[in-house]
């Protein structure tokens, strides 16, 4: 692979993202992972810690995206919609919740001790 290929690869992953940031829902997703980098500078976490957090803070935005793209391609089918579409549009949003829940918990255990000293 030539670092040109490389590079243009790189210039399609951020107009992915670009996409990404047109939903409300990731837009609100990055804010909050915005807010927990800064808390984690600001408390100067343990590196298992910020570790933990980026793990999640991943996930979340990467399940968002995958949520995306499963709305997109539903909304391409739309004349031939099989009832099947809604469950599954319905599962990704329940994936998208679960993570955004659990990365709210590893959230408050990391910083719980930290905003109580």
């Amino acid at each position: 692979m030539s670092i040109f290929k490389f590079f243009r690869s790189i210039r399609y992953a951020c107009k992915g993202i670009k996409y990404g940031l047109e939903e409300q829902n990731f837009r609100i997703q990055v804010l909050a992972a915005l807010i927990v980098i800064f808390f984690m500078f600001y408390f100067r976490v343990k590196p298992w810690e910020t570790v933990a957090l980026v793990l999640v803070i991943v996930s979340v935005l990467v399940l968002e995206l995958l949520n995306t793209i499963f709305e997109h391609l539903s909304d391409i089918l739309k004349p031939r919609l099989h009832h099947y579409i809604n469950i599954i549009k319905d599962l990704m949003a329940a994936a998208v919740l679960l993570a955004s829940l659990g990365a709210i918990v590893v959230g408050l255990i990391i910083f719980w001790p930290y905003l109580k000293s």
